[in-house]
């Protein structure tokens, strides 16, 4: 059995090894130009939907039907829509929906994916593979597939469109953390907290789930975008939000009849929709070379 002073020497030098370990990455990440591009996108893209109503010109929801399909101009940077409703008030308003978009479709994903993740990888058995089989049925279809199908059953709405994302999601979460802790339960430190009494519970909140957080912190930055894609795709086919919330993918639906015309319709949403796609991706991308050791080996 380890004696309490080894213990706490192992812990000591894993806790100095990780402090050095996050300084050095911090200082690899800054001093790439990805991390400098996206950071700034997910930042501006941060100050207007905490700013909300003042920055919008307009109200976005307010209907002015002399003012319809304006081109761009002084007044209306981004034009108006079919009701006349100014584009640029709409834009940065599903910013702040976005945002929230891509909050809780991985907080809904990460809270079941990683909490099963953790259960399977560590305690084994039955109940592993109960919630491996279940996983590969998730994955045997195409996640905008299954999050279409779970949000046409939920019914039409932004939430539901949300729920339906996330429920798609978080089987990638459940087998990234099982593959984490398969290598990770037979290192010293879990047998040495093991040998001192300590329970399963306690060894996977205090030991095991801060070594796979980054791991889940790195792709939870790349999946942002990749959720607020996915929730204006069902948006755009109807099984999002609904008129007249200014989200990006309906905005974008609604421009549909309108793109010959009135070309700026909808094209903006879709400029913002890339934007914020681009910026998660880039800074998500930087966080996953900066942090993660095996790239940092190979290179």
């Amino acid at each position: 059995m380890l004696s309490s002073t080894r213990v706490s020497a192992t812990r000591a030098t894993v806790r100095a090894a990780g402090v050095g370990f996050l300084a050095l990455s911090l200082r690899r990440l800054t001093r790439m130009p990805a991390a400098w591009i996206g950071g700034g996108i997910v930042l501006l893209l941060l100050a207007v939907a905490l700013a909300g109503r003042n920055a919008t010109p307009f109200d976005p929801l307010r209907i002015a039907p002399a003012d319809k399909l304006l081109q761009p101009s002084f007044v209306h940077p981004f034009g108006t829509d079919d009701l006349g409703r100014d584009q640029l008030s709409r834009v940065v308003a599903g910013a702040r929906i976005s945002l929230l978009v891509g909050t809780l479709v991985l907080a809904i994903a990460m809270s079941v994916g990683v909490g099963l993740g953790l259960v399977a990888g560590y305690w084994g058995g039955w109940m592993d593979e109960v919630i491996m089989r279940t996983t590969d049925i998730f994955l045997s279809f195409p996640r905008l597939v299954l999050a279409i199908a779970i949000a046409a059953t939920l019914g039409p709405g932004l939430y539901n469109a949300m729920v339906a994302v996330a429920l798609s999601w978080w089987p990638w979460y459940t087998r990234l953390v099982r593959g984490q802790l398969l290598s990770l339960r037979e290192h010293e430190f879990v047998q040495a907290a093991l040998s001192l009494g300590a329970g399963r519970p306690r060894i996977l909140v205090r030991h095991l789930l801060p070594n796979v957080g980054t791991t889940v912190v790195i792709q939870a930055s790349i999946d942002f975008g990749y959720a607020i894609l996915a929730t204006a795709s069902l948006s755009f086919i109807g099984l999002g939000a609904q008129p007249p919330t200014p989200e990006w993918g309906a905005i974008i639906a609604q421009a549909r009849s309108y793109m010959i015309d009135a070309w700026w319709y909808p094209m903006f949403p879709g400029l913002a929709i890339f934007l914020a796609v681009l910026g998660f991706n880039l800074l998500g991308d930087a966080i996953r070379d900066a942090f993660d050791p095996r790239l940092r080996s190979s290179r």
